[in-house]
């Protein structure tokens, strides 16, 4: 008894766990349905008796039309759908099938007559097309009737009660997604729509809002908990900020799916095979953060950079670190990894080790600023290509400490350019920021005068270059050679989200310890973009620049910290979190810029991408200049160091700084010459 018992639940256990009816079962009922809806019919346009007495012919005439139903069935595959996901497309395919069954049928009803095959000639032509009408009814009824019992025995209290934004883009798709989920997580209460078209029509037997709606009260009323945005609709949803802010301010929690692709969607409907692929993530802040996808042409740049050897600096960082994990991707021939941090080196160390095994790799504990330790480095790995991502980069530590920020970042890239020079690097990719434009800090100054250098010292190269082409004539033809030289690359860019020290992991480590949550101003402005995306178009940037260009990214629209604060706790649900302004940091401005407003750009191979027009400076100037920075900040007189860097860069303003008297005494000097 106790077997029996084990064996019938762990057969239900099996059976439950499937959920599916074999391919088998479903033809077997349509062709039960075929057989049956043909004797009904016989049974309805003649007496009982008639039926009776003609049982063998009809039988067989209905056993025949089941056979060829198997035909129609076979070419649409109608059997070979999940009867719970059933939709109108599948009911679609089950019409043509039946119409196909009806020809063959109607075609074997002839036949019959004229060869006077009498046992095959009990149904007559309308017969025929009533048989297959009332099968089409019924084989329809089975599966609406499974999926509507699926439904309902699968409903779960718990379920969040849900909207979907985006109707026909997807949304139909991910409807049926959501409900063929075991266990149930969402139940659908409409649909939101940016079309007029269909508005207050019904979908899937729920009611479709637009956005003139009041979206708030269908809220209230429905008891929405959440919404989920279609495939198609994220970036118009990242866009809308006024929707966004009503459902956060209602307390729904928001959905978005990262994996749909519109390749995946067609005619509103995720195709089958990509259902599963479905993953709906709740979002943070930066997934709401409006900005465009970025497309970056990534196999370009794989083609250059495969089987090359790769030198990156700052490895350890949230922008280095990304980069590593791009290149790694492309199967260089090896890698050399430079940071002078040593925990996070080591986090490098052992995502390469487990990532990307495959690629050789030397992961360096040490200073860009040691330049013995560099020069062996160099002229051990002789890299093809460098990636500068190294920087001290918080703006109030450097402006505490310029000496180091002159030694680090000035310093640090002139050792790794010039020993790029040395050892023959194809590329050296700078990654700057945007506060290097108009800069009012000693972290924007020291990355500005890093642009100087590069760009200087690449435009040497290149004239040297040229004065090489015209005295080098080859021995063949008098053709000229092609010198090769280290072209010199900047990218310029933005805040990065979720880089280490960034505004967000700040605000939600408040939040989490229940505020305040601290702003600097409520004026203050920022851009932002992914690490992935920075990263990708730094990659195609340095690939595909010629040298001495300075690529400016487009960021997109500015972003107010305050409102990303406000947003920030209402996305958590945190309640009685306060939002403290302390003023501005030391050398922190309003707002930041990509261009300072003597400058202008150019179009690039990437609407994302710009090159900047600047300056251009001599190279023996600016190496003389940096030359005596350096020397001055080894005194450690902060003073003199920051007066040293206004004089290189003229346009740095310090603003809320110890450093504004340095800019008082150079007006008062320009005011007395």
């Amino acid at each position: 008894m106790i077997r029996s018992e084990r064996l019938l639940k762990k057969a239900s256990n099996w059976y439950f766990s499937r959920k599916v009816l074999p391919y088998w079962v479903i033809l077997l009922c349509d062709t039960v349905i075929v057989f049956a809806a043909a004797i009904f019919t016989y049974w309805v346009t003649n007496k009982s008796q008639v039926t009776y007495e003609h049982h063998v012919a009809v039988g067989i005439t209905a056993g025949a039309y089941a056979l060829l139903s198997w035909i129609g069935a076979r070419v649409f595959r109608t059997y070979s759908g999940v009867l719970r996901y059933s939709s109108f497309v599948d009911l679609l395919k089950l019409t043509y099938a039946n119409i196909l069954s009806l020809a063959l049928a109607l075609g074997l009803s002839f036949l019959a007559k004229w060869q006077g095959w009498e046992l095959f000639s009990a149904l007559s032509p309308m017969n025929t097309l009533m048989t297959f009408l009332i099968a089409t009814l019924l084989m329809w009824g089975l599966r609406i009737i499974v999926k509507l019992l699926f439904d309902v025995t699968n409903a779960d209290a718990q379920a969040m009660r849900v909207l979907i934004y985006g109707a026909l883009s997807g949304g139909v798709g991910m409807a049926k997604y959501i409900r063929s989920q075991s266990p149930v997580r969402f139940e659908l209460k409409g649909f939101i729509t940016h079309s007029h078209k269909i508005q207050d029509m019904r979908l899937m037997g729920m009611r479709v809002y637009t956005l003139d709606d009041d979206i708030a009260a269908v809220i209230r009323k429905e008891g929405i908990q959440a919404v989920l945005v279609s495939p198609l609709r994220v970036n118009e949803f990242r866009a809308n900020q006024k929707i966004q802010d009503i459902f956060i301010s209602e307390g729904c929690k928001i959905f978005m799916s990262h994996e749909a692709t519109e390749a995946s969607v067609k005619n509103g409907e995720i195709l089958d095979g990509d259902i599963d692929d479905i993953q709906l993530k709740e979002v943070s802040v930066e997934d709401l953060l409006p900005r465009q996808e970025i497309r970056v042409d990534m196999k370009s740049v794989e083609e250059q950079l495969t089987g090359k050897r790769v030198l990156i600096t700052g490895s350890a960082g949230s922008i280095g670190m990304e980069i590593v994990r791009q290149v790694a991707k492309m199967k260089p021939a090896s890698m050399m990894l430079i940071d002078q941090a040593e925990t996070p080196q080591h986090d490098v160390r052992l995502m390469m080790a487990k990532d990307y095994p495959d690629v050789p790799c030397q992961v360096v504990v040490a200073s860009i600023s040691r330049r013995t330790r560099m020069e062996y480095m160099f002229s051990s790995f002789m890299p093809e290509y460098v990636f500068h991502a190294a920087a001290y980069k918080h703006v109030p530590m450097m402006e505490d400490n310029p000496t180091e920020a002159v030694m680090n970042n000035v310093y640090g890239t002139k050792i790794i350019a010039d020993l790029s020079v040395k050892y023959g690097a194809k590329k050296f990719v700078m990654i700057s920021t945007d506060k290097a434009v108009n800069p009012t800090n000693v972290m924007g100054c020291s990355k500005r005068i890093c642009e100087i250098y590069v760009q200087s010292l690449d435009r040497k190269l290149k004239l040297e270059a040229m004065e090489k082409r015209k005295s080098q004539v080859s021995g063949r033809g008098g053709r000229k050679l092609q010198p090769e030289y280290t072209q010199f690359v900047t990218t310029r860019f933005g805040n990065v989200l979720g880089s280490n020290g960034s505004v967000i992991p700040l605000f939600r480590e408040q939040i989490k310890n229940g505020g305040p949550v601290t702003v600097t101003d409520e004026r203050i402005v920022r851009f932002f973009m992914l690490i992935p995306e920075a990263c990708k178009l730094v990659l195609e940037a340095g690939t595909k620049g010629n040298g001495g260009e300075i690529f400016v990214f487009d960021m997109g629209q500015p972003v107010k910290i305050a409102d990303l604060a406000k947003r920030m706790i209402a996305l958590s649900g945190a309640k009685n979190v306060k939002i403290e302004y302390t003023g501005l940091r030391d050398g922190e401005k309003l707002y930041e810029e990509v261009l300072n407003e003597l400058e202008g750009t150019k179009p690039t191979f990437h609407e994302k991408i710009r090159i900047a027009q600047v300056r251009e400076y001599d190279f023996e100037e600016v190496e003389k200049d940096i030359d005596e920075l350096v020397e001055i900040s080894k005194l450690f007189n902060d003073m003199d160091t920051v007066r040293k860097m206004k004089e290189i860069v003229p346009e740095y303003k310090s603003n809320n700084s110890v450093y504004e008297k340095i800019d008082a005494e150079l007006a008062q000097r320009e005011i007395t010459n």
